[in-house]
This record gives C-alpha cells, sequence and structure tokens, in this order.
C-alpha cells in the first residue's frame, strides 16, 4: 500500500471494502475485494484442506498469479501435501509459498516432535502462528476460506475484518455447505481425498479425526479439547492462541 495513503486510512475501511462486493458472488466478489484501492497488497492463506478448492478455483479464474501462503506444519497428513501440489498445478497457481516453521525453533521447543502431546497451543504457536505472522508482514491484507457454518465462533464473521492495522478478507462467509458442494460439482473440482473418509474439516495428522454424522464440522479438530481454533484467527477480536513462553528467534 502506498504510504501516502497509508496516512489517510479511513477508520472503517473495513465496511468501505465490504460495501463495495454488495450483491456480488464468487469470482466477482474475490475480485471486488481485491482491486478496492484500500486493500493494498493481498495474500491468500490457504491449508488446501476439506473446501479449500472452491475458493483456490475462484482465485485461478481473477489473480491466479497472488502469492498463497501454504503453512506446512510437518506434521500434515501426505494426503494433504500431494493435494497441494496437485490442486496448485491442475489450477495454474503461481504464487504458493510454502510456509515452515524455523529450524532453530522447532529444535528448541519441539526437539521430539512430541508438543503436541503436551501442549496443542503451544505447538500451534511453534508451527502455525508464528510462521504465518512473519510471511503476513509484507501484506496489508490476507485471504481467508471461513465460512460462518463451521463453528459457532464463526457465526457471525463479517465479510471483512480488520485487527491492529491489518485486513481479512472472507469472501466465502456466508457461502453454505450446499454452496460449496454445488460449486465443486458445476466445475468438477477434485476434492481432498480424506474428505470421503469422513474428514470435514482437516488440519494436522495427529489432532484431527473423522467426524460422525451430525456433528459440527470441525469436531474432529482437537477433539475432546477446549480448544476451536489453531491460533491464526480471531473470535470476537481476540486471537485464539496461546501466548508462546518463547520469543521467536528472528521475529
Amino acid at each position: 500500500m502506498p504510504h501516502d495513503l497509508i496516512q489517510t486510512v479511513p477508520a472503517n475501511r473495513a465496511e468501505i471494502i465490504a460495501r463495495s462486493a454488495e450483491g456480488l458472488h464468487g469470482p466477482e466478489r474475490l475480485a471486488a475485494l481485491l482491486e478496492h484501492e484500500l486493500t493494498g497488497d493481498v495474500a491468500m492463506v490457504s491449508s488446501f484442506g476439506a473446501d479449500s478448492v472452491v475458493l483456490l478455483h475462484q482465485l485461478s479464474l481473477v489473480a491466479p498469479a497472488l502469492p498463497i501462503l501454504f503453512i506446512d506444519t510437518q506434521m500434515l497428513f501426505p494426503e494433504t501435501l500431494d493435494y497441494q501440489r496437485d490442486l496448485a498445478d491442475a489450477l495454474g497457481l503461481t504464487g504458493i509459498r510454502v510456509i515452515r516453521a524455523r529450524a532453530i525453533n522447532l529444535a528448541v521447543e519441539d526437539p521430539a516432535n512430541a508438543l503436541h502431546l503436551a501442549d496443542t497451543d503451544a505447538c500451534c504457536d511453534l508451527r502455525k502462528t508464528r510462521p504465518l505472522e512473519r510471511a503476513l508482514r509484507p501484506f496489508d491484507a490476507w485471504i481467508s476460506g471461513r465460512k460462518r457454518f463451521q463453528s459457532g465462533t464463526r457465526a457471525a464473521l463479517p465479510l471483512v475484518e480488520e485487527e491492529n492495522g491489518k485486513l481479512k478478507l472472507n469472501p466465502m462467509a456466508d457461502w453454505s455447505a450446499s454452496d460449496i458442494a454445488d460449486h465443486i460439482r458445476a466445475h468438477d473440482l477434485p476434492r481432498h481425498p480424506l474428505v470421503a473418509k469422513g474428514y470435514p474439516s482437516i488440519g494436522c495428522a495427529p489432532c484431527t479425526s473423522p467426524v460422525a454424522e451430525g456433528e459440527d464440522p470441525r469436531a474432529g479438530r482437537w477433539r475432546g479439547q477446549d480448544k476451536v481454533e489453531c491460533g491464526i484467527h480471531f473470535v470476537d477480536g481476540k486471537m485464539v492462541r496461546a501466548e508462546s513462553a518463547a520469543t521467536e528467534q528472528g521475529a
């Protein structure tokens, strides 16, 4: 974002940008959000998870070279890693940036790769939150694929939100499960292979389990724990994350 524009950013810029996309849907809405003069430099953050293909497909139609940040926690399902490579190639997405925790931080904070067994918040902070925060620093805004129907904490998700001076665009906030299924069928898009095995929400392998019929789509994430987000998102204005006891070197 140009320096002179930063000096004149209106306090309600999230609302202004959201209004520019009123009445639009799908790739047209995404394009309007990306092209607004107040949006600035944007990256998409994608897990290449269960429903990611819909938003990635839309991006391929309007901005296939946009930076896409893919967080490899080094604990993902092998199917997710294969799907990420295959889908990016199939859709012609050329801006993939694979984000990982720094080796020194892993060596100090999780040398046995067992931190998730003792403290899932600390593990998410180490492997997801801090690497993403570092990767997002050059950008004014980022695109999220979150949807209101996914969980109670996302029920009031706005189309555009702002925290600490950085915008988050949620172009699929009001999409339903049937909207997603319809889009996938209409465009014959490939699904993540674990969806057919009962995983409607897919994260790291140690902390993700299948979901039974009638359960919340995210019930399989950190099952049995009082935890609903990995820490890269905000709920009611606050980041749902554990404060790291360690300061990331160079962060």
